[in-house]
């Protein structure tokens, strides 16, 4: 029987619009540690809370996004919030003080959350169903190539002497762009939804619970990797281009992604986020071994930094796929904006806690202690995951 088809020219909008956001998001990340250290003055505990109330806020609005892209149409809302997250880089050229900067970060975290949420689900909605798994794989490589280029770029204008409002108004360029792209989306039109009672589950998907449970285990680790690893090679003395980093963890995710999203379309979701789990554990226990290793020697520990930048990569691009099919598995088509927005809202309360766990170890005590904390989360994650999310999934799933 012949595949349907999976490349339209929506699919391939919302793709180059979906790069495009995250460029912009992931072009500042290395550098706003940077920023606050050198033009307000802040250092390793408030950088870390002023970094995680950008996800802290995607998580407030995560719940309710999900609820209104199930109730009303889902393309305004995308579009809308598309334009608030490209609107708040002309907010950063504009704050002149700390408390500024941090209300726009909260605004764009509030954009963040809701585009991302609409984002996905609208390509859920334009892929078939029966190439789902391939179709979110090759969506999230859009997100790794921006993940490759956008630190790698961002820390080449900052190592360069670019100012950082040449890299705010870079960003906003860049948005601009993907919304303009945005808006030529034509998503399937949507079958009219009974309006129900509210509810907690119109908010939070609760068969989805133990999985998101596993997962912002999962994101704690990664949120100290993309916030502060060139921060750690600097403490540890390694001389090497952090962007480079990010660059082997986009092109292992690439790869893995691929490989990951055929195989999610035969049914093997929970052994591809099983094994993402053993190769993730592994490569943060060697991160946090690079400070022992470096005393030993420097080029050693390169090339083990540059190997685990690759194998994090690999990880996560087979966990990303599966963990978005697991979700929306769960869940009844009229609720898929709600599964989508359960499985972000897990990730993003990892993320924030890994953004300010990882700068409080380092102001008390030093960045391989924050990974080798994250590393464990990471063994229980493991251990929740075939303890307690197989067998739930088993019993739960829908598709």
């Amino acid at each position: 029987m012949a595949k349907e088809k999976l490349v339209t020219p929506s699919y391939c909008f919302i793709l180059v619009a979906n790069f495009l956001l995250y460029f912009g998001f992931w072009l500042l990340i290395p550098v706003l540690p940077f920023y606050l250290s050198e033009v307000f003055r802040s250092e390793g505990a408030a950088i870390g809370i002023i970094l995680s109330s950008y996800s802290l806020a995607a998580l407030c609005i995560r719940p309710f996004s999900g609820y209104f892209l199930d109730t009303f149409a889902r393309r305004p809302f995308y579009l809308l919030a598309y334009f608030l997250f490209m609107l708040m880089f002309l907010g950063y050229l504009g704050a002149t003080t700390l408390l500024m900067f941090v209300l726009c970060r909260i605004v764009q975290g509030v954009a963040f959350g809701m585009v991302t949420v609409g984002g996905n689900t609208l390509v859920v909605d334009i892929i078939p169903s029966s190439r789902r798994g391939e179709g979110l794989g090759y969506y999230g490589l859009t997100n790794n190539t921006a993940m490759s280029i956008g630190p790698m770029t961002g820390l080449f204008l900052y190592d360069a002497g670019t100012t950082f409002t040449a890299i705010f108004a870079l960003g906003l360029a860049v948005c601009l762009v993907g919304l303009l792209f945005a808006s030529f989306v034509k998503p399937p039109s949507k079958l009219p939804v009974k309006r129900e009672p509210l509810s907690f589950d119109r908010f939070i998907l609760l068969k989805g619970i133990p999985a998101g449970i596993c997962l912002l285990l999962l994101s704690v680790p990664y949120g100290m990797t993309t916030n502060y690893v060139a921060m750690y090679a600097r403490q540890i003395g390694l001389h090497v281009s952090t962007g480079f980093f990010f660059t082997l963890m986009a092109i292992g995710m690439a790869v893995s992604r691929i490989f990951a999203g055929q195989q999610v379309d035969r049914g093997r979701i929970t052994q591809a986020i099983s094994l993402g789990l053993l190769v993730v554990m592994c490569s943060f226990f060697m991160l946090s071994s690079c400070a022992d290793v470096i005393q030993w020697d420097e080029k050693s520990c390169m090339v083990l930094f540059f190997f685990i930048a690759l194998m994090l990569g690999i990880g996560f691009g087979i966990m990303f796929p599966a963990f978005n099919t697991l979700f929306v598995n769960l869940a009844p088509n009229h609720r898929r904006a709600t599964a989508t927005s359960t499985y972000l809202t897990s990730w993003d309360v990892g993320l924030g806690f890994g953004m300010f766990l990882g700068g409080y170890i380092a102001d008390v005590s030093t960045f391989d202690k924050a990974y080798l904390v994250g590393a464990c989360l990471t063994i229980l994650s493991f251990i929740y995951f075939r303890w307690k999310v197989i067998p739930h999934y088993s019993m739960n799933k829908l598709r």
